[in-house]
């Protein structure tokens, strides 16, 4: 429990000035409670007071003493306070009640308001520290962790630290100190009938004890459960059109009612594991209190007299002002173990290590005109394997296109360029720089990307071209729109760059999108471009202008591009073929075609024919309108020889050509390559 509360005061303490001014002002609204009893000592004995005969100051002296001065300036002020009670005496005397209930709910909102103010910045500092030190973990910890979890852990774990805290720092002085003046003035009043009144407390303790053991494990599978429903409602919300598609509406609702189930359960457990013992303690209080109206009615000899009225009472209000603090505390217990819950799942988090960290000493990168070099690199995701043996260089200013089945690594390389990991053996170096030894802002700042997946805020159009860098100009903005062949359709959109986009760019086309994306690309500047299967997911049309803007984009620049489709690598400096996180195969287009291997088998089956008669149909693309108009139609169709050839040549694929033309067959195209093979 020690290290729990270290570690919150450490985010308590910058705000420790207001802390204590509320905790001061708990004390003295404890101290309040017992000047209130004894005011209404006074009171009492003044209205009943029968034949005696007082002054008002008499009764005034019997105030607490640090009333005294008050006392003394009022007797001085008003003559009439040292003769017998008048109208006006009275007045002034059961006017100290509302008096001293004033004080009281000042200090009593004053304690609860800075110990909250206190406690909400620091719960506010402890998120902000989460989520900075959450977005800084590898991308190895979010292969592993649940987006929902991790969002109720940065929001409910810490509001139920927040709402504990708070409660605890306004309760932790305050009740403790009431009860103590409470017992002082019930011990000074009636001493006899104070020890009988509290005999019974000891009981108290035995329910706080069993239930304490309750709430623990209720309250961490409770909140354990809050996870789960956010974890499936992130999954719900952002799959929603699979869960429509495939109709699992039905299925997907009765997960969220068994989850919300469990949760209702052990919330339930934690909310009787607090009331329980509460309730326990004011019925005891309520059995101390007939104790003492008990011995007073019957164990006390009338003859000598019964205790005195003011007295009396004065001993009644304290019991029943004591018991409110008694339950609270009583409570406390059970908060601070759903606290210690809480504060497990979060500092578990903050707690990771981030094995991604700046040395220290930052190298200078210079990136520009600079040749990467993968040296002799070895890297596991966990226990598997991924890569090994990787030796690559590529030179400034060069395309390089990483060719390879699903899984043979090639994402895997670029996130090791990105430094999103580290390898287990072996070098990355811009230069003569490993990239370890570079900031890792100063690297990504030289590194721009674009990947398959595209990531859009719901912001506006201008905004999220701005990502790419800080500051930029709309002028520049929108020239690096028209660079990405982008500025046409967004000014199509009736508020133009300031059109709000979506969540996930929702309100784009998937081309569209993906243009953006290049655009924040081509703002960034980035000597060394990273392409990601950029253009694999969109169709003919989209890809054309995409590849328009990425060819645009690339001039200048080294780049490394993964390729899905091989049709659009033909260009590359370089191709380099993975296969089981092996380099085996490098070289240019032609030498890789005629070298008839893992290249060769991957081109061909991917255009559904022979490789060597598309290299042949690339030979005579260039068609002038009298050869055009002289190839013949395939059975009769409207569709020339020519034009498959310039789709296929413009890297079209089979599957692409047969989409655009529906009246095609696969026969057709067949035919239209074996009359190009034939001479004609």
């Amino acid at each position: 429990m020690r290290a729990f509360y270290r570690r919150i005061w450490a985010f308590a303490r910058p705000y420790q000035g207001r802390l204590f001014l509320g905790l001061v002002c708990g004390i003295l609204c404890a101290l309040m409670n017992g000047a209130l009893l004894l005011v209404v000592k006074v009171v009492v004995d003044l209205v009943f007071q029968g034949t005696a005969q007082r002054t008002v100051a008499q009764y005034l002296e019997r105030l607490p003493h640090f009333l005294r001065p008050l006392v003394e300036r009022l007797t001085q002020a008003l003559p009439a306070l040292n003769s017998p009670p008048s109208p006006l005496g009275t007045v002034l005397i059961i006017s100290l009640i509302p008096a001293v209930m004033l004080w009281r709910s000042l200090f009593a909102y004053l304690s609860i308001y800075l110990t909250n103010w206190a406690a909400l910045r620091a719960i506010a500092d402890l998120r902000t520290k989460l989520f900075d030190h959450l977005q800084n973990l590898s991308l190895a910890f979010f292969s592993h962790a649940r987006t929902g979890d991790l969002l109720s852990r940065i929001t409910n774990d810490t509001q139920i630290l927040h709402n504990v805290i708070g409660g605890w720092l306004a309760s932790v002085i305050k009740d403790p100190v009431t009860l103590v003046c409470l017992v002082g003035v019930a011990v000074s009043q009636q001493p006899v009938l104070t020890l009988l009144a509290i005999v019974v407390l000891p009981v108290c303790l035995v329910p706080i004890i069993v239930y304490g053991r309750k709430v623990r494990k209720s309250a961490r599978a409770m909140q354990a459960h809050a996870a789960d429903l956010s974890s499936l409602m992130h999954e719900c919300f952002t799959g929603n059109r699979i869960i429509k598609a495939y109709s699992l509406e039905e299925t997907v609702l009765a997960q969220f009612r068994e989850t919300t189930r469990q949760y209702i359960s052990h919330m339930l457990r934690v909310i009787r594991a607090n009331e329980i013992p509460s309730q326990v303690t004011e019925f005891l209080g309520g059995l101390g209190v007939a104790l003492v109206l008990v011995y007073v009615g019957f164990a006390t000899d009338p003859a000598k007299g019964r205790p005195d009225m003011g007295a009396f009472v004065t001993f009644l209000g304290s019991l029943f002002l004591m018991y409110p603090p008694i339950k609270n505390l009583t409570r406390l217990q059970n908060q601070l173990h759903q606290a210690r819950s809480a504060n497990q799942r979060v500092f578990e988090l903050l707690d990771t290590v981030n094995t991604i960290t700046d040395p220290p000493k930052p190298v200078p990168l210079q990136a520009s005109r600079a040749d990467i070099h993968f040296e002799n690199l070895d890297f596991d995701y966990g226990e598997k394997p991924v890569l090994r043996g990787i030796n690559l260089t590529v030179k400034a200013g060069q395309l390089i296109a990483l060719v390879g089945s699903s899984g043979s690594g090639k994402t895997t390389l670029t996130n090791l360029l990105l430094r999103f990991y580290d390898p287990q053996r072996g070098a990355v170096r811009i230069g003569t720089t490993d990239i370890r030894q570079a900031a890792i802002e100063d690297l990504r700042r030289q590194i721009a990307l674009v990947t398959q997946e595209t990531i859009l805020f719901n912001d506006t159009v201008r905004n999220n071209i701005a990502v790419g860098r800080k500051g930029a100009s709309d002028a520049e903005i929108e020239a690096a729109a028209r660079h990405a062949h982008a500025h046409e359709f967004i000014m199509q959109k009736p508020l133009g760059y300031d059109a709000i986009i979506g969540e996930k760019g929702v309100a784009l086309s998937g081309g569209q999108r993906q243009r953006i994306a290049i655009a924040r690309a081509i703002l960034k500047n980035a000597p060394i471009l990273v392409l990601d299967e950029a253009t694999s997911a969109l169709d003919t049309e989209s890809e054309r202008a995409v590849q328009a803007a990425l060819e645009e984009l690339m001039q200048g620049r080294t780049t490394i591009c993964i390729a899905h489709r091989l049709s659009t690598i033909q260009k590359a400096d370089l191709i380099v073929v993975l296969e089981h996180g092996r380099i085996i195969e490098t070289g240019g287009h032609a030498e890789l075609m005629r070298a008839r291997g893992v290249y060769h088998k991957l081109y061909e089956l991917q255009l559904g024919s022979r490789a060597d008669s598309v290299m042949d149909y690339r030979k005579i693309i260039t068609v002038d309108s009298k050869v055009r108009n002289g190839l013949p139609c395939i059975r009769g169709m409207p569709i020339a020889v020519a034009d498959i050839l310039e789709y296929l040549a413009s890297g079209m694929s089979l599957e692409d050509v047969l989409r655009k033309h529906s009246e095609l067959n696969r026969d057709d195209i067949k035919a239209c390559l074996a009359f190009t093979a034939d001479g004609s």
